[in-house]
């Protein structure tokens, strides 16, 4: 692979040294290290889990818990947890976390090519664990939007391999553990692959409806959930939600105008993914920006809607940077980040209640770069690459790249 660039691409796709992966990995070690010596059980959001698990084990409802959001195939899949005691999951749930991130980033730099021994693949995800804080809000709560965070990427891996169906079954398997990655069901209607949207619904519907048959309340999910969800009735839920469905009204906006703000901007956001599929220029960043672009759209009027949620889009267009054109090379992709830099201190929304703030504008910014990206097209509406869809003078790898403007 020849890699001798200007271009800051060339040397990013470079192997990495040593020194970096040690860094990389104390890193990693010392994020899920912090989070099992501050938590007891697994983490809060893992916890709900279990504690619904244990409560079906025990002939109970696990839908008695108003925060326990998922579908019923998740209450199976939690079981073998309720079995472990305390002490394990104290330890094994931020590991499984970290370990799972890691996965996910690798599959978003296979889908953009870049070798996992590059120096992206090393800085990338040493750069998320230490500089972008929901990475260590995600490992501390052991939520399960991890699932979503490698079945994402995963999916789009195998898409851009031909292998549709197979993406179908990752999305359906990650709906089934929890519901998050139900717009990319759109992706498959766009490209007109249906049985691989027969397989992402199918396979959360047929294991949900099995699972729900062994529940004490069957319609649990119907009946008490998704009331919950669609209300957002919650105090404490509310003060985290990021969506500006929930931030407005915190600033005197009424909740009516507030949520028809934020179906209007959702809407807007799945027409620019819909645009950006239908620019069919080759390469991986149409795969990689769709499926974001969907995501993130979701994320703007989805309740609730955290943080930690833009794990499941990040890592895909930062992994797309040796490109040029991409999502990742537009100064407002970083600007975006700025409020989740840790150990800044904003004024006034210094308290954990009022980072929804910061976080309703990281979401709202990346959403609309995104946007902007798919409605304009890359490099001021030119895919700037070879006929591959890499960068200029490419042949299979981003390390193969001409010199392009950063």
């Amino acid at each position: 692979m020849r890699t001798g660039k200007s271009d800051i691409s060339g040397w990013l796709v470079r192997p990495a040294g040593g020194p970096l992966w040690a860094v990389l990995v104390a890193v990693l070690a010392a994020c899920a290290g912090h989070a099992a010596r501050v938590t007891s059980d697994g983490g809060m959001d893992n916890a709900i889990v279990v504690r619904a698990a244990r409560a079906w084990l025990a002939g109970g409802s696990p839908y008695d818990d108003p925060h326990f959001l998922y579908l019923p195939s998740a209450v199976l899949a939690a079981a073998p947890q309720a079995m472990l005691p305390p002490a394990v999951l104290r330890w094994l749930v931020p590991c499984a976390v970290t370990v799972l991130l890691a996965v996910g980033w690798a599959c978003a730099l296979r889908l953009h090519r870049v070798p996992l021994g590059s120096r992206l693949a090393v800085l990338g995800l040493t750069g998320l664990a230490a500089g972008f804080a929901p990475f260590g809000h995600l490992v501390r709560l052991g939520n399960w939007t991890v699932t979503a965070a490698v079945a994402l990427p995963l999916s789009l891996l195998l898409a851009s391999r031909g292998r549709w169906t197979a993406a179908g079954v990752a999305v359906g398997a990650a709906v089934a553990l929890k519901p998050l990655l139900a717009p990319v069901v759109l992706l498959f209607l766009f490209a007109g692959r249906w049985r691989a949207l027969a397989a992402a619904v199918a396979l959360p519907a047929l294991a949900s409806g099995a699972a729900a048959l062994l529940m004490p309340d069957p319609a649990g999910f119907f009946t008490r959930t998704l009331p919950f969800l669609l209300h957002g009735d919650d105090g404490f839920v509310r003060l985290y939600e990021a969506s500006p469905a929930a931030v407005l009204p915190r600033l005197g906006v009424p909740e009516a105008l507030a949520q028809g703000l934020a179906v209007a901007a959702a809407g807007a956001g799945v027409l620019c993914a819909y645009v950006r599929w239908r620019r069919a220029d080759p390469g991986p960043l149409r795969l990689a920006e769709t499926g974001a672009g969907l995501m993130l759209a979701a994320f703007l009027v989805s309740r609730p809607s955290y943080d930690h949620y833009l794990l499941v889009v990040l890592p895909l267009l930062l992994a797309g940077l040796p490109y040029a054109g991409s999502a990742a090379r537009v100064v407002w992709f970083w600007i975006s980040l700025v409020p989740q830099v840790p150990g800044v201190t904003w004024p006034w929304l210094e308290s954990e209640r009022r980072r929804a703030f910061r976080d309703a504008f990281t979401l709202c910014v990346l959403a609309v770069t995104v946007a902007r990206q798919a409605w304009t097209g890359a490099a001021g509406g030119r895919t700037v690459g070879g006929g591959d869809g890499a960068p200029a003078g490419a042949a299979t790898e981003p390390g193969q790249v001409a010199a392009a403007p950063f």
